[in-house]
């Protein structure tokens, strides 16, 4: 098994094993995926994050603007809307929260450390345009 450091620029790393069709893959619930061993779902890189995005749910449209543009499939959705961050797999990449159109942002960064709850506290109210 090679490293992240060890394959080829511009190298591909498919997702799925076999040769299924990828749309009748995604439409399979994530724990009944047959995911390749470089596929971010079996590999880690949480270790990466220095800090970690948090939803706030009261404040989240259900846009998945989120959840289309993580790069790790770190966003989690169940039943049309937004659940939280699968911190397992979130590498802390700030994405979600670039993409996130609500005022105030439904995902912000927050210290790797921080509990959630805390961060929910902190959150700031809408700007004034």
């Amino acid at each position: 098994m090679k490293g992240w450091n060890e394959f080829e620029i511009g190298s591909v790393l498919f997702a799925f094993e076999g040769s299924e069709d990828g749309i009748k893959v995604q439409e399979k619930l994530p724990e009944n995926r047959a995911y390749t061993e470089n596929s971010s779902k079996k590999r880690s890189v949480a270790h990466w994050r220095v800090q970690k995005p948090v939803h706030n749910n009261n404040i989240c449209i259900n846009c998945f603007n989120c959840w289309v543009y993580c790069p790790d499939g770190a966003i989690l959705a169940r039943d049309e809307k937004l659940s939280g961050v699968d911190y397992v797999h979130c590498k802390g990449c700030g994405v979600c929260v670039e993409v996130c159109p609500t005022n105030p942002k439904s995902l912000l960064m927050f210290d790797e450390n921080e509990e959630n709850t805390e961060a929910l506290a902190k959150w700031p109210q809408k700007e004034s345009k």
